[in-house]
């Protein structure tokens, strides 16, 4: 891979925020969507992180994306929400959303919101992460542009779909998973596009259905739509479980769309005027069930007993979901965010359009 570019945390920052606020954001937006994207890459997630601005730009620019929040109450009972996202940005509406379940987990032990009308909202971890600070369980799951092929299929009818959970621990770091339902997001794909590389046999599938390697041609018929796509979790066929994959990103469909109102399978960017994205948010207080401290203490019994447990030959460590990023986060914190010269690129180019000094 091409040699990184290193920028410090606070003036990536600052120069994704203007570029939001030159658009029409509001400031305190331009703030939480900005801390979305930094966070991915902080936690090594670079496939959704700054990398992604230009998506942001182009939705404001078109007008599917609203700079301001228009989002609404839809119906509502003590323990569950519905809101219309009205279009605005996925990270401002989602996170409307999480803390609208945090509220009813602190009041009720259980908070569950689901969004319509929605936009692309980044890392599904760092709503289900919103939770840990109130010791609340989190989980969180949106829907996608169809990526996805189903098992045995040739065009892709789902997204990447993802899952997130989180559940605070006590000494240990929080447990938290974070992951796509397909073998890998798009955004892994045009990792390995932009550095030239072949991607790993399993992770996706060309406009014949059969398993390719060669990351140009599935995006190329992903983006013109003429079959393939990404393969869900498990990869190809049954042996490898990949029917599993498929089924946990239809899970995330109903919860995300079918339950919500939102689009569903195909639909979801059908119109590219209405993407019509759907969210999930739960806010889950496990002092419901006992005490919280005796919580916290067994996750981090469990996260130790994994831990402890024998290696594989040659492997020296053994990691709990959500580990390796907490280890990034501090790293890149102290010694900046790596980025991709292609990424840096585009940003820079971001800003020249819209009159804003570059972070260095």
């Amino acid at each position: 891979m091409a040699e990184t570019v290193t920028i410090h945390e606070k003036p990536l920052r600052h120069f994704c925020e203007q570029v939001l606020m030159k658009l029409g954001v509001p400031a305190e937006d331009a703030r939480v969507t900005t801390d979305v994207l930094v966070v991915a890459d902080l936690r090594g997630i670079d496939s959704h992180g700054v990398a992604r601005l230009g998506r942001y730009v182009s939705g404001l620019k078109e007008g599917f994306m609203k700079p301001t929040d228009q989002s609404r109450m839809i119906k509502e009972t003590k323990a569950t929400a519905l809101l219309d996202g009205g279009q605005s940005l996925g990270q401002v509406v989602g996170t409307r959303a999480m803390n609208l379940a945090i509220r009813k987990a602190k009041d009720t032990a259980v908070g569950v919101v689901a969004v319509r009308n929605s936009n692309h909202y980044g890392i599904a971890g760092y709503y289900a992460m919103m939770g840990l600070p109130h010791n609340l369980i989190g989980v969180s799951m949106t829907n996608a542009a169809p990526l996805v092929v189903p098992t045995f299929g040739r065009i892709s009818v789902l997204g990447t779909n993802p899952i997130s959970l989180a559940a605070p621990a006590m000494n240990e770091k929080a447990f938290v998973l974070d992951m796509a339902t397909a073998t890998v997001p798009r955004g892994k794909v045009e990792v390995y596009n932009r550095a030239g590389k072949p991607i790993p046999h399993g992770w996706a599938v060309d406009e014949t259905g059969r398993s390719s390697t060669d990351p140009a041609r599935v995006l190329n018929a992903l983006a013109k739509r003429l079959g393939g796509g990404l393969l869900p979790l498990g990869g190809e066929g049954e042996d490898l479980g990949g029917h599993k994959g498929y089924g946990l990103a239809l899970l995330v469909d109903v919860l995300s769309g079918v339950l919500s109102g939102a689009a569903t399978g195909l639909q979801v960017y059908a119109d590219e005027k209405r993407p019509d994205v759907g969210h999930f948010f739960l806010a889950l207080d496990p002092g419901a069930f006992r005490p919280l401290d005796e919580f916290r203490r067994d996750m981090d019994r469990l996260a130790r007993e994994l831990k402890d447990s024998p290696k594989a030959q040659g492997q020296e460590r053994i990691y709990v979901h959500g580990e390796k990023s907490f280890v990034r986060m501090e790293k890149f914190r102290n010694e900046g965010i790596p980025l991709d010269p292609r990424v840096v690129q585009a940003l820079k180019k971001i800003g020249t359009d819209l009159s804003v000094t570059w972070a260095s």
